[in-house]
């Protein structure tokens, strides 16, 4: 893992920053106090939120992988922490108050029957590690104002996590094709965004393989692969539908619970 350097008083400092930012509202880019390219303090200061919040009883079921995102100008892949609280039920609501400037993308989850963990993951392994796909919503968020964000931003902030919505139909990896199948995204309707799961660094199990080499993974454990098309903004009312070939569609409104 890239964090097991002790992190510094200025790394546990800007940890306490970002979770305030959840209280308050967004915050400037870190960048005063940490280097735009700096990874692994980054990741440090990741691990110190993800270990604070699960000493207040929250409870990591997962991880998420983020492919390049030219969109914010992020350009090598990352990860973050899923917590049990972040998941909102297929065709549930979420609560506009609780997300701070959210865009949702389209993405398939994978579900692990076995743990994973080491430079030697590969595609098929993660293949046999994995009980069953879905498909996926991910609601992500920024502290970090106006998503102005670094690769340093990014990672701090727990990968710009927000929240995630799996669909109900659980599918076997047997036969299944996750490099062509197609994703459409609609919102209030209309369609926003289009792509497919070579969108995910060239394949969902590519992904998945990229995080289990970097981080360790759980059976039991949800991973999110990556956007398989551009994210789109959100406003409070929005519903937003995602339909992915071969694993059928998830939906959730942006709306008061």
């Amino acid at each position: 893992m890239v964090n097991q350097i002790t992190p510094n008083p200025t790394e546990e400092a800007l940890a306490s920053r970002l979770r305030e930012a959840y209280r308050i509202g967004a915050i400037a880019p870190l960048r005063d106090s940490l280097d735009p390219g700096d990874g692994a303090g980054a990741y440090r200061i990741q691990e110190i939120n993800t270990r604070f919040w699960e000493s207040e009883g929250r409870r990591l079921v997962g991880r998420k992988a983020k492919a390049v995102q030219a969109q914010l100008g992020v350009d090598q892949p990352d990860y973050g922490a899923l917590f049990a609280d972040m998941a909102v039920p297929d065709g549930g609501q979420l609560d506009p108050a609780r997300v701070l400037q959210p865009k949702a993308e389209a993405e398939i989850a994978l579900v692990l029957n076995a743990d994973l963990y080491g430079p030697d993951v590969t595609p098929e392994t993660v293949r046999a590690a994995t009980s069953h796909a879905v498909a996926a919503i991910e609601i992500v968020d920024s502290r970090i104002a106006d998503w102005k964000i670094t690769f340093a931003d990014t990672v701090a902030d727990n990968g710009s996590s927000g929240f995630y919505v799996l669909g109900h139909e659980q599918h076997s990896l047997d036969g299944l094709d996750l490099f062509t199948c197609g994703m459409v995204t609609e919102v209030n309707g209309a369609i926003v965004s289009v792509g497919a799961g070579a969108a995910c660094l060239g394949h969902p199990l590519n992904a998945a393989a990229w995080l289990a080499r970097t981080v360790p993974l759980r059976a039991g454990d949800v991973v999110l692969t990556g956007a398989l098309g551009p994210m789109v903004a959100l406003s409070r009312g929005d519903k937003v539908a995602a339909h992915i070939g071969g694993l059928g569609s998830v939906s959730f409104t942006l709306g008061s619970e």
